[in-house]
């Protein structure tokens, strides 16, 4: 099997990092392939960096899936699942994006969950997502730890500090019994906070490799939007 993981900004560190997580998570025998465009935001945080990053990502996208070819399913390593929707119609195999799949993850885990993500700029971005992919009500809060995306590569003590304050804070005033981590560069929280608090801590990189590995081998994979219908 072998899964193509895009890192829709242009840090080459983030999509370094991204790739070990996906590989840890990986079944033996799948092959990932982690790239990011040339070109775009250094990092994605609100809504005009998701815009910004479009071009770039769907041509990446063009290059590797649509022109290239061979893989069994594309992961977006973006939380926003920034142009998701559009690769969906246009795939010809499954495309999962991190959040999607961190979402999905926590509600089989448990029964409520609350998101503990980068900067409050991105909190209304994914509150939309939840709400469009239906899951608002499984959802407590999405909660902002006040960190910069790129902190978690390059201020990393202090980052990792925030994030598992704001999940500490999450559970005792959320009601939730999972955490969602809300950021791509947090892939390698979620073992220590999931021994630490006690309960579920979804990372949504490793999430999205074991459902696309699920669809691919269970051939639920797409066939492109116009085969579908």
């Amino acid at each position: 099997m072998r899964l193509l993981v895009i890192n829709p900004n242009t840090t080459a560190e983030m999509t370094e990092s991204v790739a070990a997580a996906a590989r840890l998570a990986a079944r033996p025998g799948t092959e990932i392939v982690a790239l990011n465009p040339p070109e775009g935001p250094a990092s994605i945080q609100g809504p005009e960096d998701g815009a910004a990053a479009l071009p770039g990502l769907f041509a990446l996208f063009d290059a590797e899936v649509v022109e290239k070819g061979g893989y069994d399913g594309l992961i977006i390593a973006c939380f926003d699942d920034t142009g998701l929707l559009d690769l969906k119609d246009r795939s010809p195999v499954p495309v999962i994006g991190i959040g999607e799949a961190g979402y999905h993850a926590a509600m089989l885990a448990g029964r409520l969950f609350s998101v503990v993500t980068t900067l409050a700029v991105s909190v209304p971005v994914l509150e939309e997502n939840i709400a469009r992919y239906g899951f608002a009500s499984r959802c407590a809060k999405v909660r902002a730890a006040g960190v910069p995306v790129l902190d978690l590569e390059f201020a990393r003590e202090v980052a990792e500090r925030k994030v598992a304050e704001e999940a500490e804070r999450a559970i005792a005033e959320d009601d939730c019994d999972a955490i969602v981590l809300g950021c791509a560069g947090m892939a390698d929280l979620a073992r220590d906070m999931r021994m630490r608090f006690g309960i579920p801590v979804v990372d949504g990189v490793a999430a999205a490799v074991t459902l696309a590995e699920a669809l691919a081998s269970a051939g639920l994979g797409a066939v492109g939007r116009g085969e579908r219908r």
